[in-house]
């Protein structure tokens, strides 16, 4: 007996909140060529009901077999159903609701209880035969993922409602029901229709239909999408230059709402900035590599507004038609709108065969990373190939992407016999944010150059400050002064974000300001930064803003609190403001949702150890270590609470194996070479500080353990040279000076 769509019906076809929206097809009878041009677009096709026109997969009693379960897909009648695995890896009937996509794959949506739609793993492969299409697959088959999964298709990074509907259906309202677990998620239109991007089209037609649409702002609509302006080339020049500055970012910021990697900040309001509305994803490892190439999957905004594209004035319709997706020109057509042929579409400057693949411009600067076993994406931050950055950093380049048969010193080589070199191989910012990564702080005057750099894009000025805040000190604090009040909302949220190395009174003195940010994303940050400030130390009236902060923060968290991530956040918020039930309910809802949070099981075991639960906080961080026995931060945090526990030897052995593991940052390398002098071995202490050193040479803290661990072996010229490395670092400081002379005085009086 395959599930009921019944529910569908009222649950799914409308919202409710008609009254503003009209559908698509009002506005047809005006706009017929974008109208036409629409139909089927991907936006068009984004999900669909099922018929035999819209279900492109094989249902004729096909099967599939993935991790020892088979699946079979047939038609009972009109309906189209698949029969699989469900929540409790029994096998069972699940009718199809919705089609999701159609190129060059297509999902299934199916019913699971209390209003849940998943998106079936098994995908159907839509490309052509000839190109490995035609064919069911499964989206992870390198991994063995069953029931018991997070990612297995009825769990809760599979979920529609959560995950998949904002983008895919119009004025989309989730609608979850905390207390039952449940959803009542309605939308206007099932797919993305024309009020989708322009919003609800009821005061556009009341203003047609009364003769004063040249009256209305924006033709009644909340926001002005057409950006595209004017471009002219300029005499003498190569590349086009737009003929007045684009005022503000409406069209980006709405591409952006589903184009990007993103968190939601509670419903979408029409017109609204991005970051009013949404929290997107900064180019920061491990989503994007240290240059800003796409890793992980990020879609295109976050590496759009990286491009000096972007910093010109191009907006996404300059390159694609907005209404069918399509490219506004085929081949090289579409960089030849600004970049003259003559100049750039030449062998003289692509140094490839007429015709060839690798004349494309595209294939250059815009390389292909496929996500979902068959969908190739490209890279919107439109760089130059950079085959020198792979040989120090082992970045991507497009140069090897296509010439996989060769390596990056052979690509760097071909470009300098095409008389192409680069000077800044050293100082690349890439450099900078790749040694942030790995905790080097001998790069924080580069990055508070970044940062403070009115010339770089400010996506980049962001993941500098944000950098810079993991490093802390005098560099941080000034950049950040400098930047919080900016007018653009993403370097004050990076900002907001940095200060978290300040004590909270200093955070507070900075952040008062912009309690009431006109932007929502800012806010939260400040709320966030702000949750542990005591109120008993503070004003009635600086109570009050502060609590109308708190209350618009986690309402915003309840309206995604089916979100394991927001469960998260939300605990850490609480532990913040003392609220310890709140919190541990808020981190056992986490794990309830997604039982491999592995963040939620070190802040749960960490909140009960603080509670003096050492027992309880063992057997979670166990569970954690069983899910994954090489995740060095639930190692680590073994091993302080062995250490706290009186078992010096277990704990040791867990320290050391996070200390191992490490590969960016420094902090559990350091903590286990100073575990190992507090627990009776200061000798292998001083060489795993030596070795420390080695990989970040003006770490301060690793440099005054080494002064005085050296000092305590009696090796005083060691530690004098490794105090006087310090004056050297940081010459105001008198802790520094004052331990130089000491060690002098010692040094002079030793035989």
């Amino acid at each position: 007996m395959y599930f009921s769509l019944l529910f569908l019906v009222t649950a799914f076809l409308f919202s409710g909140s008609a009254a503003a929206f009209v559908g698509s097809d009002a506005c047809q009878s005006c706009h017929e060529t974008e109208h036409a041009l629409w139909l089927g677009s991907d936006h068009d096709l984004a999900m669909q009901l099922p018929t035999t026109d819209s279900v492109l997969g094989d249902f004729n009693n096909t099967s599939f077999t993935y991790n020892g379960i088979t699946t079979r897909f047939f038609r009972d009648g009109d309906k189209y159903v698949v029969n699989t695995d469900s929540e409790d890896g029994k096998l069972k009937d699940f009718e199809v609701a919705y089609v999701f996509g159609h190129y060059p794959l297509q999902q299934y949506l199916l019913p699971l209880s209390r209003g849940r739609l998943q998106a079936l793993s098994i995908a159907w492969d839509s490309r052509p035969a000839e190109t490995g299409g035609q064919r069911w697959y499964h989206l992870y088959p390198d991994e063995t993922i069953d029931y018991a999964d997070p990612l297995h298709w009825t769990g809760p990074y599979q979920n529609w409602n959560t995950r998949c509907a904002e983008c895919h259906s119009t004025d989309v309202h989730k609608n979850y029901r905390a207390d039952s677990r449940s959803f009542d998620t309605r939308y206007e239109e099932i797919n993305v229709g024309c009020e989708a991007c322009h919003g609800p089209g009821e005061k556009h037609l009341s203003l047609v239909a009364g003769g004063k649409l040249n009256e209305a702002k924006n033709g009644g609509f909340p926001t002005a999408l057409s950006q595209r302006g004017t471009w002219r080339l300029p005499d003498g020049a190569s590349i086009a230059q737009r003929s007045s500055p684009i005022k503000g970012n409406s069209q980006i910021d709405s591409c952006g709402r589903c184009h990007s990697r993103r968190g939601t900040l509670g419903n979408y309001h029409y017109g609204a900035p991005l970051m009013d509305t949404h929290r997107p994803a900064l180019p920061q490892w491990p989503l994007y590599h240290p240059d800003g190439q796409i890793r992980d999957e990020v879609y295109v905004y976050g590496s759009f507004i990286q491009s000096k594209m972007h910093q010109a004035g191009v907006v996404c319709s300059n390159c694609h038609e907005p209404h069918s997706q399509a490219l506004r020109a085929p081949g090289n057509g579409v960089c030849a709108q600004c970049h003259l042929p003559s100049q750039y579409d030449t062998p003289a400057h692509h140094h490839h065969s007429e015709n060839s693949t690798g004349a494309l411009c595209v294939n250059c600067h815009m390389p292909e990373t496929v996500y979902m076993g068959v969908d190739a994406r490209r890279d919107h931050s439109m760089r130059i190939p950079r085959p020198d950055l792979s040989l120090v950093m082992d970045t991507p380049n497009a140069c090897n992407q296509c010439h996989q048969d060769k390596d990056a010193r052979w690509s760097l080589d071909a470009l300098r016999q095409w008389g192409v070199t680069f000077s800044d191989t050293g100082r690349h910012p890439a450099r900078a944010f790749a040694r942030a990564i790995a905790g080097d702080t001998r790069v924080v005057p580069q990055l508070a150059q970044i940062a403070a750099d009115p010339d770089a894009a400010p996506v980049w000025r962001g993941v500098a400050m944000e950098a810079l805040g993991e490093a802390g000190g005098r560099e941080a604090l000034q950049s950040a002064t400098q930047m919080l009040y900016d007018d653009d909302p993403l370097l004050r949220a990076s900002t907001v974000r940095a200060l978290e190395f300040l004590p909270v009174h200093q955070r507070y003195q900075l952040l008062q300001p912009l309690l009431d940010d006109d932007v929502k994303t800012v806010r939260m940050e400040v709320a966030t930064s702000l949750a542990s400030v005591p109120f008993d130390q503070i004003s009635p009236e600086q109570v009050n803003a502060l609590q109308t902060l708190f209350t618009e923060y986690t309402n915003t968290l309840a309206m995604d609190a089916d979100m394991p991530g927001v469960q998260l956040q939300l605990g850490i918020f609480h532990v913040a403001r003392g609220n310890e039930a709140e919190a541990e309910a808020a981190y056992r809802e986490a794990l309830y949702l997604n039982p491999q949070l592995i963040p939620a099981y070190l802040n749960l075991a960490d909140l009960l150890r603080s509670r003096n639960k050492d027992n309880e906080a063992r057997t979670l961080l166990r569970q954690a270590l069983s899910i994954d026995l090489q995740n060095g931060p639930v190692l680590h945090s073994l091993g302080l609470l062995e250490t706290r526990s009186g078992q010096p030897d277990l704990a040791l052995d867990y320290l050391r194996q996070a200390a191992e593991l490490e590969t960016s940052g420094t902090r559990h390398r350091f903590v286990y070479a100073i575990a190992l002098h507090d627990l009776g071995d200061p000798t292998q202490a001083l060489e795993q500080l030596k070795s420390l050193l080695r990989s970040t040479p003006e770490n301060v803290d690793v440099l005054l353990a080494l002064a005085n661990y050296s000092n305590e072996q009696e090796l005083r010229e060691e530690a004098l040279a490794y105090a006087r490395a310090l004056t050297r670092i940081a010459p105001g400081n008198r802790n520094y000076q004052q331990l130089y002379k000491q060690l002098s005085g010692a040094a002079l009086q030793s035989p």
